[in-house]
């Protein structure tokens, strides 16, 4: 049990270092998009005042849709109203979008979770990353994840749905089967192991075409 409690360890740590590394590189990006789009926003001013002083409102109406669309590449961040589930979500939905996957995201949580941040990482980290492995057998115009989060009463809902490659699959146990290496199952047992330690509901379900997982989480 000794050596085991330590290999475990060790891949935490391991799992959280890539979370911290790959959520300071995204924030990152994000706060360069934003310095950038501030240090032109006085050249974008004098410019459509230019265009005013002519007389040539189409050209303001065209060059404000440039903007438009410029600034949508800069907010298309997830603003859950939770900080640690915010960094979480961006970061692995910049992961998916690098990888030629679409992305879909509903979040929303206005109240305090009672959950630790290890918690929240693990359960959303793992669910992105099996979606995203999955994803990637797919053609690019086939792939999408789909996330839904949301709070129903006192219990935080977690969902995530992506499209899969082939027919339904059949259950071993209480997980489906995968075709990853050695040492996948670990991902899939910290988050069952996190939703019985809290006393939540996790659900599975594989259907032709697609694969969801949901999980309801205590707030209080």
């Amino acid at each position: 049990m000794g050596l085991l409690a330590k290999l475990i360890d060790r891949q935490i740590a391991a799992y959280q270092r890539e979370l911290i590394e790959t959520h300071y590189a995204e924030v990152d990006n994000m706060y360069r998009q934003i310095r950038g789009w501030r240090h032109d926003y006085r050249n974008h001013i004098q410019t459509m005042k230019a265009y005013a002083a002519a007389g040539d409102w189409e050209a303001v109406c065209r060059y404000l849709d440039e903007l438009d669309t410029d600034l949508a590449t800069v907010d298309t961040v997830v603003k859950t109203g939770n900080p640690m589930t915010d960094a979480i979500l961006n970061s692995k939905i910049s992961l998916a979008r690098a990888r030629d996957i679409a992305v879909t995201a509903d979040a929303h949580i206005l109240v305090k979770l009672n959950l630790s941040e290890l918690d929240l990482c693990c359960i959303i980290g793992n669910l992105f990353d099996n979606a995203i492995e999955a994803s990637m057998e797919l053609p690019k115009e086939q792939r999408l994840i789909r996330v839904y989060m949301d709070m129903k009463n006192t219990q935080l809902y977690i969902s995530f749905t992506n499209f899969t490659a082939g027919k339904k699959l059949a259950k071993t146990g209480s997980l489906f089967p995968t075709t990853k290496g050695d040492g996948h199952g670990f991902g899939l047992v910290r988050i069952d192991a996190i939703v019985e330690r809290l006393d939540g509901y996790l659900s599975r379900n594989s259907e032709d075409g697609a694969f969801t997982t949901e999980i309801l989480l205590p707030t209080v």
